[in-house]
């Protein structure tokens, strides 16, 4: 029944893969004549913008199916549009990739960006430049196209310095502010950190290999040496920090909250973050060919998800607490390629599940910022069920779906991944096991604490607010179907995607039965949920009635966790005052120095022109008076030398 019903969908998809390529024209195109036409599309850009992208979803899903109706060996369409760069050894062809990777990322990008198009259609309603906006939407969505849908590591690098340009331009849209402004720079700067490895790695890669595409750089990953491959994965796994905000990369991630509501959304759950993700998975035969690099991935998702966990317990903003959740989750996503094999695919999962119920927080927590004139303080929230019904119900279940409560997808996408971690031989197994599973606890304890205070408790609105509502239609209805993807992804994708992905895209064969290292499967899952469930009553108890509306004092833990564990403290100690000393010296040096010199010189030469000028005064004694001055000069020179 299910292959036939397959059969008929991907019958219904007839033709050729050949056009791909509209896949990320079209977002292109329509971002490109939104800011051509300038205000005169003022009135439909917002419509361009929405449907642009639902098109692409369209034939994401339409080349989707064309390419499940293949045998599984042959399920891959190449296109080499034209020759990009050719200069002596080197030629890179602006070629595309569709195959079963990029498809599934095509489909989430597309999907949950869609929704969040529609929902900023009523987001943004009352800006000047709505229509400036969709347009820098748009062309966020087609770079991030073209990042995981390029042949090669060029293409990518330009689909990824793309998604960076869009990213600044939407994180500081509101630019008038300071906070926005800084934060845009921020997100700028630290992702041009982790670009520069990126592009060193593709640098190695060339002059290794004298190519830079997917199929000739993996085929030959043998003929790396060992220090090669761990090199080349250290410079990828940098430039995965920095777009995915990884430690020691994350302190942009957080700031781009300044952004509006749909931004964080687009860049939190279904794009920008996931780039790092894409970017290890896809360069999975480089790390499977050195295991201490594939270790320090592994090592590096497991201390930022416990980073972000820990910092999401102490902050009050909303908007942040989400930002920083988002941290933690990608850091589970990085754990699970960090473990290689069958938990490659399990990251891309939980990735496609967390597209969803991340996507649905942002988006929920931008109703209630709707609702509450833009208060972003849960301090100050409390009470909201009983006046946004559709809001609290859609925000409960990205919340439960989040801490992994069964049976929503949370719950099928993380806990293999924590199980996978203990599976690990030796004592990582045990280190990046419990890591994970306290992530897990730590995860149910602050998005409980969020939720309760929000929704729940007493009301301790200020002033201003005097009846919460709930938003239009046009912004519930996308909460409402990203709420189904949280409740459904999980356990309608879990086994399908691995199925899809493993024996073509990761060379790892079905059915197989990991061998328990540490824990069985069993006693991970009931843990799992233990701790989960822990936390989760933790939460509710502390925070049932509400919360003080000031800053308390307290212990080292907590004051270390309002402030980001002291990382951007390290970062302006490190980097920007060492740096600001640097550039004040050198322009000291500069006007001092060099200018000093050659200004000094000048000054030189011009006084001496005019000391020497006064000599000559135009008297002809002055000139007789010089000539005999200089022949006695003359005669006691002779005088000297002869007698001497």
């Amino acid at each position: 029944m299910h292959a036939s019903a397959y059969e008929v969908l991907a019958s219904a998809a007839s033709g050729t893969l050949s056009s791909f390529w509209l896949l990320i024209v079209i977002p292109a195109a329509s971002g490109g004549i939104l800011l051509l036409l300038g205000r005169r599309a003022d009135r439909w850009g917002h419509l361009l913008g929405c449907a642009s992208v639902g098109v692409a979803f369209v034939l994401g899903l339409v080349y989707f199916f064309q390419l499940g109706g293949l045998p599984a060996t042959d399920r891959r369409a190449t296109l080499d549009l034209f020759t990009f760069i050719q200069v002596a050894a080197l030629k890179v062809d602006f070629g595309l990739l569709f195959d079963p990777l990029s498809a599934v990322f095509v489909l989430l990008i597309t999907g949950v960006g869609f929704l969040i198009h529609v929902y900023a259609v009523g987001y943004m309603a009352d800006d000047p430049k709505r229509r400036t906006f969709f347009a820098y939407f748009n062309i966020f969505v087609a770079a991030m196209l073209l990042l995981v849908l390029g042949n090669n590591y060029v293409m990518l690098y330009i689909g990824w310095e793309g998604v960076g340009l869009a990213s600044y331009l939407l994180i500081s849209f509101w630019y008038t502010r300071p906070s926005a402004a800084t934060a845009g720079k921020k997100a700028f700067i630290m992702n041009r950190v982790g670009d520069a490895g990126l592009a060193i790695a593709i640098f190695v890669m060339f002059a290794n290999l004298h190519t830079v595409s997917y199929d000739g750089v993996f085929a030959n990953v043998d003929r790396f040496t060992s220090g090669t491959t761990l090199a080349l994965g250290l410079l990828l796994l940098i430039g995965a920090c920095g777009k995915s905000g990884q430690f020691p990369l994350q302190a942009w991630l957080p700031d781009a909250m300044e952004g509006p509501t749909p931004v964080s959304a687009l860049i939190h759950a279904a794009t920008m973050v996931t780039a790092g993700v894409y970017l290890i998975a896809r360069s999975n035969p480089i790390f499977d060919a050195n295991p201490t690099a594939q270790a320090v991935v592994a090592a590096v998702g497991a201390v930022t998800l416990l980073i972000g966990c820990i910092i999401g317990c102490a902050k009050d903003d909303i908007k942040r607490v989400l930002a920083w959740s988002t941290v933690s989750q990608i850091g589970y996503m990085f754990l699970g390629v960090g473990l290689g094999g069958g938990a490659y695919a399990l990251a891309i999962i939980h990735l496609l599940a967390h597209g969803f119920f991340k996507a649905g927080l942002f988006l929920g927590a931008g109703s209630v910022m709707h609702a509450m004139n833009d208060q972003v303080d849960i301090r100050r929230f409390g009470g909201l069920w009983k006046y946004m019904k559709i809001t609290w119900i859609t925000f409960g279940v990205g919340w439960l779906a989040i801490i992994g409560i069964p049976p929503l997808s949370g719950f099928f996408s993380k806990e293999p991944i924590i199980a996978e971690a203990f599976d690990r031989p030796g004592w990582a197994g045990w280190v990046l096991g419990f890591a994970a599973l306290l992530g897990a606890g730590l995860t149910a304890f602050y998005m409980t604490r969020l939720f309760v205070l929000t929704f729940h408790g007493p009301e301790r609105w200020t002033d201003d607010i005097k009846h919460p509502h709930e938003s239009p239609p046009v912004m519930t209805v996308p909460l409402m179907l990203l709420a189904i993807g949280s409740a459904a992804a999980g356990a309608l994708m879990a086994t399908p995607v691995q199925d899809w992905l493993n024996p073509t895209v990761f060379g790892v064969e079905g059915g197989e039965v990991p061998e328990h290292v540490h824990l069985s499967h069993t006693v991970v899952t009931i843990l799992s949920i233990a701790i989960t469930v822990l936390g989760g009553l933790l939460g509710w108890w502390l925070f049932r009635n509400g919360t003080s509306l000031q800053e308390q004092p307290a212990g080292p833990v907590v004051t270390a966790a309002r402030k980001n564990l002291y990382g951007d403290t390290v970062n302006e100690t490190v980097f920007e005052k060492p740096g600001t000393y640097l550039t004040r010296a050198l322009v000291y040096f500069d006007n001092k120095g060099i200018d000093g010199l050659v200004n000094g010189l000048a000054a030189a030469v011009g006084g001496g022109s005019g000391r020497l000028r006064r000599a000559q005064t135009g008297f002809v004694r002055s000139y007789a008076l010089s000539m005999l001055g200089g022949a006695l000069l003359v005669a006691v020179a002779f005088l000297v030398v002869r007698l001497g």
